[in-house]
C-alpha cells in the first residue's frame, strides 16, 4: 500500500509540473503588467521599435492623407481615393514620391514612442495601484495615455512638420535639411511648435480614446492577459480606427497649421502665417463649411487600423519576449535572502 501510494504521489507531483509547463506564459501572474525589477530602457526599446515600424510600414498611405486634407487642393492633386492617389502619385511623380518625408519620420518616431510608451506603462502602473489596488482601471489607462502624450507630441511635432511639408504636392523643399533651414530662415523656429497645442488638443483625447479602446478588447479576447498575437493585433486595429475617426477634425486643423497652405489662406486674405487653434478652426469652417473637417477621413482611418495593430502587436512582443529573458535569470539566481 505505501508504494502505491508513493507511485500516485509522484504521478500527481508530475502532472502538476506538466500542466504548469503547459500554461501560457504569464509573469507574477499576469504578464500584460511587466514586472517591477524591468529596467525604463526595456519599456524604451520596446517602444521604439514599435513606433519606428508603426510609422514606416505606411506611411505612403499618410502622405496620401496629408495631401487629401489640402482645403484646396490644386486641380493636378484632387483624388477621389486613397487607392487612386497612389496610384497617380507614383505614375506622374515616381515611385519613391509617396515616401518623401520618411526619414525624418524615422528620426523622430524613435525617441517619440520610447518615451511615449515607457512613461504609459510607469503611470498607468501607478494610477492602477491608487485606483483599483493594481487591477486595470479605464481611468488610468486613459490619463496615462495623456499623460504620455504630452512628451510624444514635445519630441514628434518639428518631425510631423517637416513631414508634411514635403509631402505637399509641389513641395518647394529639396529635401530635408533645405526644409529644415529654409522653415527656420523664413519663419523661425517657433514654427515647428505652431501647431503643439493643436496637437496635444487632438492626440490628448486620440490616446485616451485609443488606450480605452485597447483595454476594453483586450478585457473581451484576451481577460487572462496572456501574450496572444491574434488579440493584440484586433484590439490595436480597432482602437486605432476609433481614435482616428472621432479625432479628424483636429488633424485637419493640424495639417494647416503644420503646412501654411498658401493658396487656402490667400484666399481668405491671411497676412503673415496662421497660428492657434481657434483660427485654424475658423479658417477650416469658411473654406469648406462642416464637411471639410472630415477631409482625408478615410485615408486617415486606412493609415490608422494597420499602424495601430503593428505597434501594438510589436510592442506585446517585445514585452513578451524581453519579459522572457528575464525568468531564466531570476530561477538562476534563486530568491534574494532576507
Amino acid at each position: 500500500m505505501e508504494l502505491c501510494s508513493d507511485r500516485a504521489v509522484a504521478t500527481l507531483d508530475m502532472s502538476q509540473n506538466k500542466s504548469k509547463d503547459e500554461e501560457p506564459f504569464n509573469s507574477d501572474g499576469e504578464y500584460e503588467s511587466l514586472p517591477p525589477h524591468v529596467s525604463v530602457m526595456t519599456h524604451m526599446t520596446a517602444g521604439a521599435v514599435a513606433g519606428i515600424l508603426e510609422h514606416t510600414v505606411m506611411y505612403p498611405v499618410d502622405s496620401v492623407k496629408t495631401r487629401m486634407q489640402s482645403l484646396q487642393p490644386d486641380p493636378n492633386a484632387q483624388y477621389k481615393s486613397v487607392y487612386e492617389a497612389l496610384k497617380r502619385i507614383i505614375r506622374t511623380e515616381g515611385i519613391f514620391r509617396p515616401l518623401r518625408g520618411l526619414n525624418i519620420t524615422m528620426i523622430g518616431a524613435g525617441p517619440a514612442h520610447a518615451l511615449y510608451f515607457a512613461c504609459y506603462e510607469r503611470v498607468k502602473r501607478s494610477l492602477s495601484d491608487v485606483i483599483q489596488s493594481g487591477g486595470n482601471s479605464h481611468l488610468a489607462n486613459g490619463v496615462a495615455g495623456s499623460v504620455a502624450t504630452v512628451l510624444h507630441d514635445a519630441v514628434m511635432n518639428p518631425a510631423e512638420v517637416i513631414k508634411q511639408r514635403m509631402q505637399m504636392y509641389n513641395s518647394p523643399y529639396r529635401g530635408l535639411w533645405d526644409c529644415i533651414r529654409t522653415i527656420t530662415y523664413n519663419e523661425g523656429v517657433g514654427a515647428f511648435y505652431r501647431s503643439y497645442s493643436t496637437q496635444l488638443t487632438m492626440n490628448i483625447p486620440f490616446q485616451a480614446v485609443h488606450f480605452i479602446t485597447y483595454e476594453l478588447m483586450q478585457e473581451q479576447l484576451n481577460p487572462h492577459r496572456h501574450y496572444h498575437p491574434g488579440s493584440h493585433i484586433l484590439s490595436g486595429a480597432a482602437a486605432g480606427a476609433v481614435s482616428a475617426a472621432v479625432t479628424t477634425p483636429l488633424d485637419v486643423c493640424k495639417t494647416l497649421l503644420n503646412t501654411q497652405e498658401n493658396v487656402a489662406l490667400s484666399s481668405m486674405n491671411v497676412s503673415g502665417h496662421l497660428t492657434g487653434m481657434a483660427n485654424a478652426f475658423r479658417t477650416v469652417y469658411q473654406l469648406g463649411g462642416l464637411s471639410a473637417f472630415f477631409k482625408g477621413v478615410q485615408a486617415r482611418v486606412i493609415y490608422q487600423m494597420p499602424s495601430t495593430a503593428i505597434a501594438w502587436s510589436v510592442y506585446e512582443f517585445f514585452k513578451y519576449f524581453l519579459t522572457k529573458q528575464q525568468l531564466p535569470q531570476e530561477h538562476e539566481a534563486g530568491p534574494r535572502p532576507l
